[in-house]
């Protein structure tokens, strides 16, 4: 029995290094340049965009070698590469962090913000030649969401039960954004003040990394948290400052508004994250089941217990 929990310990401790080790690889990745410039430099974005691009085949390749031979399950699917629900997991994913952001939306209809100027075709070509725009709306959230859940999801589902892989998921997507404080300070910010808004980034990256695989693992499908994070990164943190400074009626309207949302999400993703809905009939358990350890123990169980 000794022997079974040390073999169990020291699988999730493999599992979780391997998952470490894809993080660490994903950000060195982009900071091999050895630029001189600040991340929003066009030639820093340039050459980091060919990093993620590495990574997006990498990454696979690295969850690829360390699962498949464990499965009867092609890769794809355990990445969320698949037609099936695509489009269902896609609007639905969008529609509950709209809900979310239910206090923001509003605000932004308070600013006088006209729709027509937003999706005019002079301001889409802008921003589809805007470096910045396409790294923080398109590249971010396509390598980030592959990376950190449809790589490294499948990687912990080989030790960790679903809903703990929810929450264990999202720290390595939080601490990689920790290396911003080192840019901050690169930028001019004090040490203290960069550390305090990149643990605040670390806190709330994590909270969406922890929905974000909540998103995965429901829909079997890696577009659903790629449009929730588009989406986040338009919306950013609520800004409830800007809400203060509006007058009353406008001030607690949105306020009570944002209270709804967040109650309507509360409620809704209960019914949002069926995997029914999706067509998913993956068994993610099964995951775990595939786990060269589980898969002994098994194997001895069903033939020899019974002896």
């Amino acid at each position: 029995m000794n022997t079974d929990k040390l073999n169990y310990q020291c699988s999730y401790i493999k599992c979780i290094l391997e998952c470490l080790l894809l993080s660490v690889i994903y950000v060195s990745s982009l900071y091999i340049w050895n630029s001189q410039h600040s991340r929003d430099h066009p030639l820093t974005i340039k050459k980091r965009f060919l990093s993620v691009s590495f990574m997006l085949i990498f990454s696979p390749l690295y969850t690829w070698y360390l699962i498949n031979d464990k499965t009867k399950v092609p890769i794809w699917y355990w990445l969320g590469l698949k037609w099936d629900g695509i489009f269902m997991s896609a609007a639905s994913s969008l529609f509950l962090t709209c809900i979310l952001f239910l206090g923001s939306i509003c605000l932004i209809c308070c600013k006088n913000i006209q729709l027509k100027n937003i999706i005019s075709i002079e301001n889409i070509k802008s921003k589809l030649t805007d470096l910045i725009w396409l790294r923080n709306y398109v590249v971010a959230p396509i390598s980030e969401e592959f990376t950190f859940r449809a790589c490294i999801i499948p990687l912990l589902l080989q030790s960790f039960q679903p809903m703990t892989t929810i929450f264990i998921c999202p720290i390595f997507f939080g601490a990689a954004h920790f290396n911003q404080w080192i840019e901050r300070m690169r930028a001019g910010v004090p040490c203290l003040d960069a550390f305090i808004m990149s643990a605040f980034q670390f806190m709330y990256t994590t909270i969406f990394g922890a929905y974000s695989a909540l998103l995965f693992i429901s829909t079997g499908n890696v577009v659903g948290p790629i449009m929730a994070h588009k989406f986040c990164n338009h919306m950013g943190f609520p800004d409830f400052r800007e809400m203060f400074q509006f007058q009353e009626p406008k001030r607690s309207c949105l306020l009570v508004l944002s209270l709804v949302g967040l109650i309507l999400w509360c409620i809704l993703i209960k019914y949002t994250t069926d995997p029914r809905i999706y067509s998913n009939q993956m068994d993610w358990t099964e995951m775990n089941q595939c786990n060269t350890i589980n898969s002994s123990n098994n194997f001895e169980q069903k033939y020899f217990v019974k002896l």
